[in-house]
């Protein structure tokens, strides 16, 4: 195999990428500048227990306000702020409230999503994995986005719909739970604050019945609001209270992910400099199966990820 150049730089990245963190000691965020002639490649590598998909776009923000000089606004509210309103919030009526919401969302729900398979299951999750990538044309996007404005959804429980769809014929269950990452920042204080504030919702789908598609939408958006009305209850705790049988060979709840990312990075330019996002493979999986749907001015590129 040839080495290019290119792919030096991008497994000098990868490199980087893989190493692990000090949790006990820190620093729990790292920066290393590459340099190949008139090209600087910068990776940022931040564990995910101090940021989130929001947060590396505020990082750049801030980055570039620095770079040229200028000062940026003091926070009115810091990290720890949040986790004390948080881990009083569990003490109230709220949390219980959402608790049992979500105890009853999914007391009928399938331990696990059987997707036919070409290996058997193995004892211990590996987390290995790869991605394979798609692109959905303008057209096509909109398209998407018309129905969606038709029914009285949104694109994000349209493509959900057809996710379902789609396990539902490789799968032949009627009822699926599917994972789906959610900001979290449903304060305005937290806008502008670089930490980890995304939970992950359970969406229970249900195709019970042969529905047309437009009956899913309505599922969907159903499940969907109702979720969202419900989302502060951390996950973590969900699984601690709903205590399923657990098993080393899959996640609890659900095993396939469904993401629209449309909180993307969107600066590009740094100063006087262009800036050029690097989309490098992934070699592990957290689950299953995940989708990721990224909006983008050209259509919508999808990125699925596989155990």
């Amino acid at each position: 195999v040839e080495l290019t150049a290119d792919s030096i730089i991008e497994d000098l990245i990868q490199e980087k990428i893989n190493q692990t963190f000090d949790l006990l000691n820190g620093p729990l965020m790292r920066a290393t500048l590459f340099r190949r002639n008139e090209d600087s490649y910068l990776a940022l590598v931040f564990h995910h227990s101090i940021s989130d998909g929001w947060s590396a776009g505020l990082f750049l923000k801030e980055l570039n306000e620095f770079y040229q000089g200028n000062s940026i606004a003091d926070l009115t509210i810091q990290y720890s702020d949040y986790a004390l309103w948080q881990q009083n919030w569990l003490k109230t009526p709220e949390y219980q409230k959402q608790l049992e919401f979500w105890k009853t969302q999914l007391s009928d729900a399938p331990p696990r999503l059987e997707l036919a398979t070409d290996f058997p299951r193995p004892a211990v999750q590996r987390y290995r994995g790869n991605q394979i990538s798609a692109f959905v044309s303008a057209e096509l996007a909109n398209k998407i986005n018309a129905l969606s404005r038709q029914e009285g959804v949104t694109p994000f429980m349209t493509l959900l719909s057809a996710w379902q769809t789609l396990l539902w014929r490789y799968s032949g269950q009627e009822k699926m739970v599917v994972g789906t990452p959610i900001a979290g920042r449903n304060r305005t204080e937290t806008e502008n604050l670089i930490g980890f504030f995304v939970n992950t919702l359970a969406l229970k789908g249900d195709l019970s019945g042969n529905p047309s598609f437009k009956e899913l939408l309505k599922r969907a958006k159903e499940q969907a609001l109702n979720c969202y009305a419900n989302q502060d209850l951390p996950f973590e705790k969900l699984v601690e209270e709903l205590n399923p049988e657990r098993s080393l060979s899959y996640s609890p709840v659900f095993q396939v992910m469904f993401a629209l990312q449309n909180s993307s990075v969107t600066e590009e330019k740094l100063g006087n400099l262009k800036i050029k996002r690097l989309k490098l493979p992934s070699k592990t999986a957290k689950f299953d199966l995940s989708l990721d749907v990224v909006e983008e001015n050209e259509g919508l590129t999808l990125w699925i990820e596989y155990d």
